[in-house]
């Protein structure tokens, strides 16, 4: 499929914009692409946005606020409050305490909830289970029940060593 707007590039990208029920679809290539996303950027202001968003709330910056940078790869906070986008997966840690409840206000939830790639499916189910699992323990020793602790102690270990084959498998592919 050739690019829409300059009709020599293939198509990369596409958009779909509805507008009042009627369907649009923009097919652009790489670099027509990016000229409409710094378009879209400046006509919409994301940046302002998400800036908006951190200080709502918020009065005065704090000087911890101005110095927070990312070990990782450098960015500011102040970076990411101009342009409205982090660094790298490093920052989400870096900032976690600006960045949560900016989260909680945006998405209504401070954590993912939701679909996951196929690979981390599974990691997750496990994980799920050793919590599960792990709140059973608390109840089984505070009822002193401790067969049954003595057990379930066990299947938490076999379900970690499960899960870490698992993550172990996953990084040597």
């Amino acid at each position: 499929m050739v690019c829409d707007v300059c009709g020599k590039s293939e198509a990369t990208v596409h958009l779909t914009e509805i507008i009042n029920n009627e369907v649009t679809k923009l097919h652009l290539c790489e670099t027509c692409a990016r000229e409409k996303a710094s378009e879209m950027e400046e006509h919409f202001g994301l940046a302002e946005l998400l800036s908006g968003l951190a200080d709502f709330g918020v009065q005065v910056e704090s000087e911890e606020m101005t110095k927070l940078k990312c070990p990782n790869c450098g960015f500011t906070y102040m970076d990411f409050k101009k342009i409205g986008r982090l660094g790298c997966g490093e920052c989400y840690e870096a900032f976690k305490k600006n960045l949560t409840p900016l989260l909680k206000r945006i998405h209504g939830a401070d954590q993912h909830y939701g679909k996951a790639p196929i690979k981390a499916q599974k990691i997750i189910k496990v994980r799920d289970d050793i919590q599960d699992i792990k709140s059973r323990l608390q109840k089984a020793i505070t009822m002193e029940e401790f067969e049954e602790a003595a057990r379930l102690r066990d299947e938490i270990k076999e379900l970690e060593k499960k899960m870490t084959r698992k993550k172990d498998k996953d990084e040597n592919r």
